[in-house]
């Protein structure tokens, strides 16, 4: 019971603190680019190259045509799961180092450190919106108009927000102790980048080896993207095992992360 109240009481508090949370994630997006030529351009330039890059060897490269097993061109099909991979990746990453990046506020009494990852995520969220726009304009230039479905991605972008906050709790808190956690994240993502259904299709999979790749909970916002902007498949047609799978995971990762983030913290000072 006292896990569930403190739950309430972040939610409460991200409500009261909604506007210093807002200035924080507005100044980190600014300090993320400060300085470089380009700007915010870097933020879209990997994420673009390597789109480009999955498009050129898997349409050109091998001649492979559409690899997919629906009349969907190749780039339209990759751009969904990529923008939301992208958003999780981008955020479990900085999510994992935001301690120690804003060490100069764990020494301040009323600051509560909690909501810093949470900071992490509402900077993603700016960039992630822009990519949105580019996908809307894309798919509206290949015939694939806004309707009602569209909506849908709110649902699955709130899930990835959950997800990352949990990992980014566990991870932050974890990182102060043991710096060799970042490094175990980056390479986690790029497994997770290989392993997740982004620019291959589960159908390419044996039957009997699929449940493998689906123990891995991206794949239920990857395809939820795709679901939402190109199949026009409805929320309530969704595997109700897939959801409850997802949302298990999420709430574990929540709930391990906040406890390790509440045992952890007031031992920040003394480390950093």
């Amino acid at each position: 019971m006292k896990i569930i109240r403190e739950a309430f009481g972040f939610i409460k508090e991200i409500y009261q603190k909604k506007y210093l949370i807002s200035e924080l994630a507005k100044r980190d997006f600014k300090n993320r680019f400060t300085g470089s030529f380009l700007g915010i351009f870097w933020a879209f330039i990997n994420p673009i190259v390597m789109l480009f890059i999955l498009w050129f060897v898997f349409t050109q490269g091998f001649k492979a045509g559409n690899i997919t097993d629906h009349a969907v061109p190749f780039f339209v099909w990759l751009m969904p799961a990529m923008i939301i991979w992208n958003f999780f990746s981008e955020t479990f990453n900085s999510s994992t180092n935001v301690i120690l990046e804003y060490s100069f506020l764990v020494k301040k009494v009323n600051f509560r450190l909690g909501i810093l990852p949470l900071v992490k995520i509402m900077s993603a969220l700016i960039i992630h919106g822009i990519f949105l726009l580019i996908l809307f304009f894309v798919l509206i230039l290949y015939g694939y108009y806004p309707d009602f479905y569209w909506f849908q991605f709110l649902y699955y972008l709130f899930c990835s927000v959950m997800l990352v906050l949990g990992l980014g709790w566990l991870t932050s808190a974890l990182t102060v102790f043991i710096k060799d956690v970042g490094q175990i994240v980056g390479i986690l993502l790029q497994f997770g980048f290989w392993l997740t259904p982004i620019f291959w299709e589960m159908n390419l999979v044996p039957e009997k080896y699929r449940f493998f790749f689906k123990f891995n909970p991206v794949w239920y916002l990857t395809e939820g993207y795709r679901k939402t902007f190109l199949y026009k498949v409805p929320l309530w047609e969704e595997s109700l095992l897939a959801t409850v799978y997802f949302w298990g995971v999420t709430f574990v990762f929540l709930f391990v992360g906040m406890v390790v983030f509440k045992k952890l913290r007031n031992h920040f000072a003394d480390v950093i």
